[in-house]
């Protein structure tokens, strides 16, 4: 199939893109890197009416650090976040799970706003999100306000996005020196999304879990924060029986969509699976 009729928008700054947005309502659609909407659009799944491109405006793009945080723009590539050194240095979680998104094509036009922004749980950057203790800041016409990770995905393709607002910018606590970090995706094939998936960084006290922050990917309607697994972590040894547990308790919030990737039990199983073999490699490189 082919899209319906659309009118084609490009505006040059974020308050000339509100204006449409404001101008248009619910038949304006947002355009980032394009991967998820134009799909959509194809099978008819999404029909809108005007399309409003982000891809010229160029505030929204860059990384930079300030204070203690990473400040990204939101239409910032996959590619741009793998070849960043402030990156690479100071949150490698970041860059281990672009480059397991897409192909190459795909990370070069797809955005790390654009990611997050489309509420889909089987997308990787809402766990890497929740793992790092993000914000988001959301841009419209009554101006900015900073909303947590934990308080933006409500649901499937469902966020705490209002129809006239923009996501500007991510803002993520650079990890303290010496934590630990992983990103362990089970896919079919490359390219793929994630049959299950589990963020986690970590830091260590000798062989005492210091903190941990667990998160999953296409375990449940949105993104998942594993909060009883950290919590059985934290203060206790770093053993097989520590990570047995967490695993259990990972488990125990999944409610993974049945598809053809897996039924549910196999998902879910794949979610603890995931989550072990996270902690593990988190565990190698904390010091």
């Amino acid at each position: 199939m082919i899209p319906r009729q659309f009118e084609y928008h490009a505006p040059q700054t974020v308050p000339d893109a509100i204006a449409l947005l404001q101008k248009y309502g619910d038949t304006a659609k947002l355009l980032a890197g394009g991967h998820s909407l134009l799909p959509m659009m194809k099978i008819r799944f999404a029909e809108p009416a005007h399309l409003v491109d982000l891809g010229r405006i160029a505030d929204l793009r860059g990384i930079r650090e300030k204070g203690k945080e990473l400040r990204i723009g939101a239409m910032t590539t996959e590619n741009d976040l793998i070849w960043s050194s402030v990156v690479q240095e100071k949150c490698p979680l970041l860059i281990e799970a672009a480059r397991l998104i897409g192909d190459p094509q795909v990370r070069y036009k797809g955005t790390l706003g654009g990611d997050i922004s489309h509420g889909d749980p089987a997308n990787d950057h809402p766990a890497i999100m929740l793992a790092l203790g993000a914000s988001f800041v959301l841009t419209g016409s009554g101006g900015e306000r900073v909303v947590a990770a934990d308080d933006f995905f409500f649901g499937l393709y469902s966020t705490a996005l209002e129809p006239d607002e923009v996501l500007t910018e991510i803002r993520i606590p650079v990890p303290a020196k010496g934590t630990g970090w992983c990103y362990a995706k089970l896919k079919r094939k490359t390219g793929d999304f994630a049959t299950a998936a589990a963020a986690v960084l970590l830091t260590m006290k000798r062989d005492t879990v210091k903190e941990v922050s667990i998160a999953l990917t296409n375990a449940g309607a949105t993104a998942l924060r594993a909060r009883e697994a950290e919590d059985s972590l934290r203060g206790k040894k770093f053993d097989d029986a520590a990570i047995a547990d967490a695993a259990q308790a990972a488990m125990s919030i999944c409610d993974p969509a049945e598809d053809q990737r897996g039924d549910v039990e196999y998902k879910t199983a794949m979610s603890g699976e995931m989550t072990q073999r996270a902690l593990r490699t988190a565990r190698e490189r904390a010091r």
